[in-house]
């Protein structure tokens, strides 16, 4: 953690639905002038896509057949630490992008599965950003979570994350429901030993539950709304927070739990800029008085 160059993260599975979340910090940033630096998880995966199927079809030839993103050995989290620590002490670092689509491929003038270039942070940042997979690891040799001033988990209910994730990657990457299936139990013990573990170590993570039956999330024609949902918001350590004004800013919602709020799934971005701004705002005034 760093005073003077604080870093928020985003953490969450494939289709929890991050990056609205990271819609939401951004609208922040715009309305309270903060300068934000970037980092898209995707960026720092270790291999491009070719690569990434080789390894793959290598892994399920000695009977691996659960190689998958999830996995800290398909990331370069060591690198991704380390820029953490720099940013924390200087400000500084690189990122890359990683090109999903064609429309990304035309803006980036570069193939769909590669990445762009390391490239440095502009200079003169109020704080970086994470969006990802990876943003609050611990493991035997690793700690990102340490490095992190605020930690938000994304961590919708398992049918609807899956769900989410069996619509997005067919209406806008084209797969088929198979393929998705597929990706989903490889994907699996992975989920299980780097993701899930996360979610202990996020100062507050939102977790979409839907009103509607999901009970065979393969079958699924839509997506639950946002109206057929309620919110769990969880909060690490409660204290600080003023619970009965944030009760009274969103009808319907009641505490669940000494630490836990429940909100109708559609005022959700009012809760996050209810609940977040403020965090925001005090990592920007602590880093302004920190000593230069």
């Amino acid at each position: 953690m760093s005073q003077k160059h604080p870093i928020i993260a985003i953490t969450g599975s494939s289709g929890a639905g991050t990056t609205s979340v990271r819609r939401t910090f951004e609208q922040i940033f715009q309305r309270e002038g903060i300068n934000a630096a970037y980092i898209e998880g995707d960026a720092f995966h270790r291999w491009d896509r070719m690569e990434m199927k080789e390894n793959m079809a290598s892994a399920a030839d000695a009977g691996n057949q659960h190689y998958s993103h999830f996995g800290d050995y398909a990331n370069l989290l060591e690198e991704l630490q380390s820029v953490f620590t720099e940013y924390g002490a200087t400000g500084g670092g690189q990122t890359r992008h990683y090109i999903h689509d064609a429309q990304e491929a035309e803006k980036y003038q570069s193939p769909p599965g590669t990445f762009t270039d390391w490239e440095p942070f502009a200079p003169g940042s109020d704080l970086l950003f994470y969006e990802g997979l990876h943003g609050a690891v611990v493991t035997d040799t690793l700690d990102l979570a340490k490095q992190v001033d605020l930690k938000i988990g994304v961590v919708p209910v398992i049918n609807l994350e899956w769900i989410q994730k069996l619509h997005r990657d067919k209406s806008t990457r084209g797969y088929s429901a198979e393929a998705v299936t597929d990706t989903i139990l490889r994907r699996m013990p992975d989920y299980i030993n780097f993701i899930c573990p996360q979610f202990s170590q996020t100062d507050i993570n939102f977790q979409r539950v839907p009103t509607v039956d999901t009970s065979n999330p393969f079958v699924a024609r839509w997506i639950p709304t946002p109206d057929e949902s309620i919110v769990v918001i969880r909060f690490r350590r409660p204290q600080g927070y003023d619970f009965p004004y944030l009760l009274s800013m969103m009808d319907g919602s009641f505490m669940s739990r000494a630490n836990s709020i429940c909100i109708p799934g559609g005022k959700l971005d009012l809760a996050m800029q209810l609940i977040l701004t403020p965090m925001i705002l005090q990592l920007v005034e602590r880093r302004r008085r920190a000593p230069r």
